[in-house]
């Protein structure tokens, strides 16, 4: 269960770091899309998170320093994930709404793995 959770936690890691960043320095023309649907204040603000929430779910692991951070980063992602399927929906964009249902499911996993199943332990 550990390996898999590493894995789980590594893949969002790598998609949150991507997509946050694209939200921070986007090529113009998918700018130009996204500001026509979110504020740009607010497509920042993701895009912070979501680097945050990359990094937290696997810096804190790796070093064992405050590793209770990686269980909240998971939670921070699912709240973002359930708006974002929210809106998805919405929009009729089903295509991402599932893409944003599975990263949801993995961070429902990780979030539980690494808080009831497999925590992992401070360094001592």
């Amino acid at each position: 269960m550990n390996i898999l959770l590493w894995i789980l936690q590594a893949l969002l890691a790598l998609i949150f770091l991507a997509h946050g960043l694209m939200f921070l320095a986007p090529p113009p023309e998918i700018a130009a899309q996204m500001n026509e649907t979110l504020p740009r204040w607010f497509t920042l603000f993701l895009g912070v998170a979501e680097v945050a929430a990359g990094i937290g779910l696997v810096v804190p692991g790796v070093t064992r320093i405050k590793p209770g951070l990686v269980p909240a980063a998971a939670l921070g992602v699912v709240i973002v994930m359930v708006g974002a399927t929210i809106m998805h929906v919405v929009r009729n964009e089903m295509s991402s709404a599932a893409i944003t249902t599975v990263l949801l499911v993995m961070a429902i996993v990780v979030a539980h793995g690494r808080l009831r199943l497999v925590p992992i332990r401070p360094k001592a």
